[in-house]
């Protein structure tokens, strides 16, 4: 009993700590890299990663859920440009609405990341892929997964209101987007599959798992 309760302690350090560096990037504009489009490239989901496989596909869900959580906390309370309304129903500008789908644009696309990325993870190592490739590739999937689903839901949801925020013609709106992930979202897949080799690898010689 002492060993689990132990275990148990030691896993709440380990993701509070991972918690404390997913605020600190989400709130601070230590988690913004330069890029060229209406969206910047965030290091948002590098903790979400790094949770997912250190402490498990459990583990990183909840922390991709926290980092929705933040993400929703920054984007209705200090939004960091008129184009908050796709991440929260909180806000508005000119002809968009308020759509709640702009919840699930903000969480479900985090959330998934810890699944996506502990999921690839384990897949990998069952298939026993040499290390930087199986730390790697689960971080480049993990972090493509919300790239992808933020920017379609946004499409899909948000079409036409986010051509108008940005001024465009709505017909661009699909370039723009391609253009935003070449510009914002490869280099966060590069971020995040190098952090995941970078980190995890050395590290989970000395972690004790108890949360998948």
């Amino acid at each position: 009993m002492k060993v689990l309760i132990n275990k148990k302690t030691l896993f709440l350090a380990q993701f509070a700590i991972l918690l404390a560096i997913e605020a600190i990037v989400c709130f601070t504009p230590l988690g913004s890299l330069p890029a060229f489009g209406p969206i910047v490239a965030t290091l948002g989901m590098v903790p979400v990663i790094i949770t997912a496989i250190l402490l498990g596909t459990g583990a990183g869900t909840l922390m991709g859920f926290f980092a929705g959580l933040f993400s929703f906390c920054v984007w209705t309370f200090t939004p960091p440009s008129p184009l908050a309304f796709v991440f929260t129903p909180f806000y508005s500008v000119g002809p968009a609405v308020r759509n709640y789908w702009s919840l699930a644009i903000c969480f479900i696309p985090r959330i998934l990341v810890g699944v996506v990325t502990g999921a690839c993870f384990r897949l990998f190592t069952k298939l026993k892929w040499k290390n930087i490739v199986a730390y790697g590739l689960s971080g480049v999937f993990g972090s493509l997964t919300n790239t992808f689903l933020v920017l379609g839901g946004i499409y899909v949801f948000f079409g036409q209101s986010y051509a108008d925020a940005l001024n465009v013609s709505y017909h661009l709106l699909l370039g723009i987007i391609g253009l935003t992930v070449l510009t914002s979202g490869i280099p966060e897949a590069v971020v995040g599959g190098a952090a995941a080799y970078a980190i995890c690898c050395p590290i989970q010689k000395h972690m004790i798992h108890t949360f998948e």
